[in-house]
């Protein structure tokens, strides 16, 4: 099971065209309609604020983006007691304007044992994606490592 971050649903939509690469998008919607690819409700807010193709898929695929559990909550609140990620998830949730999906997609990674698929890169002494997940033990994966993985080649 794989939770998406927005960046790569973004990156899919901007470098991999839907009637350019068709048997990507099958891959893809595959795993998205047998409930191995799912994101988060946060997710899907910070996608409403475009206007594009992702946002009318997000839209059309609106059962993917789940709302948080009671467990993935506590999960939560065990990222935010790391004083670095505390400190830096605040500051981008300021600079964001109040949206940052970051620690409900890690969360329910964590909790549902799946995989997280971001484009964010790990960086010392940061409050990335990548950082959190090996802080505690999330598996992570950027898109290329995702397609790699579904063993993919086009």
């Amino acid at each position: 099971m794989y939770i998406f971050d927005t960046s790569p649903l973004i990156d899919l939509f901007r470098h991999y065209y839907p009637d350019l690469f068709p048997t990507l998008w099958d891959n893809f919607n595959g795993l998205v309609d047998n409930g191995s690819i799912i994101s988060t409700r946060e997710n899907l807010r910070e996608i409403n604020v475009r206007t594009d193709d992702l946002q009318e898929w997000a839209n059309d695929n609106g059962n993917i983006f789940e709302e948080i559990s009671i467990d993935e909550g506590k999960f939560i609140r065990q990222i935010y007691g790391v004083p670095l990620f505390q400190h830096n998830i605040q500051q981008q949730k300021l600079l964001k304007g109040g949206l940052n999906a970051d620690p409900f997609v890690i969360a329910k990674a964590a909790v549902r044992g799946a995989h997280v698929v971001t484009g964010e890169v790990f960086k010392p002494n940061s409050a990335k994606i990548p950082n959190i997940c090996q802080h505690f033990s999330v598996p992570c994966l950027n898109l290329k490592q995702f397609m790699e993985q579904e063993g993919w080649r086009f």
